[in-house]
């Protein structure tokens, strides 16, 4: 079983806090008395992380690749339902997680098949492990210009290089495209404008 928490914070930099020993009941509280603040629960085994709201830079780069997969998927006909940050977790597994993309393929589901999530911060609570006890099929973190995908095979993820189960082409492209900070706007405009080229 996975650690529940990677890393504690250490700099007055981190824009999380984890609290120990919560109940379901007292996260259902702080989730009312937190509404409307922008601030984010990440739920696993009685640790509780509070974020505070996301940055630019984070929205700009989930905006610019839900962008990007959702032209790709378009493109190959794929069918897919867009579900955003959908809270999803469940009591009797102790876990609860506003994801920061997700989607079902094919048909609506109550579990995202594909999960992205944007890392800016490191450590906090393990989101793999959630999406594991979820049976979450793939998940991709984007951070620092890179792409990992994890596929979910038995019970562990295994992170992939190719061959991902749902979309390993795009991450492909997105390494031969040259996605940065820099060029991603002017990029994506080249892609929405001819996006049959791209794939």
């Amino acid at each position: 079983m996975s650690s529940p928490v990677l890393e504690n914070p250490t700099t007055a930099e981190t824009s999380y806090v984890l609290l120990y020993n919560v109940s379901w009941e007292q996260l259902e509280q702080l989730d009312v008395t937190l509404a409307g603040t922008s601030a984010r629960l990440t739920y696993l085994d009685n640790i509780l992380e509070i974020m505070s709201p996301l940055s630019d830079d984070h929205e700009d780069s989930k905006k610019t690749l839900a962008m990007l997969l959702e032209v790709y998927m378009r493109t190959k006909k794929i069918r897919f339902y867009g579900r955003g940050s959908a809270t999803i977790g469940k009591q009797e597994d102790k876990t609860r997680r506003e994801p920061d993309e997700s989607y079902n393929l094919g048909a609506k589901k109550p579990i995202p098949d594909l999960i992205l999530e944007i890392t800016v911060t490191s450590g906090g609570i393990n989101k793999l492990e959630i999406y594991r006890r979820l049976r979450v099929p793939e998940v991709w973190f984007w951070e620092d210009g890179l792409l990992s995908v994890y596929c979910l095979q038995g019970d562990s993820y295994i992170k992939v290089s190719r061959g991902s189960i749902l979309f390993w082409r795009i991450a492909l492209r997105l390494e031969v495209w040259g996605y940065t900070n820099k060029t991603r706007l002017r990029g994506f405009q080249r892609v929405r404008a001819g996006g049959r080229k791209f794939v």
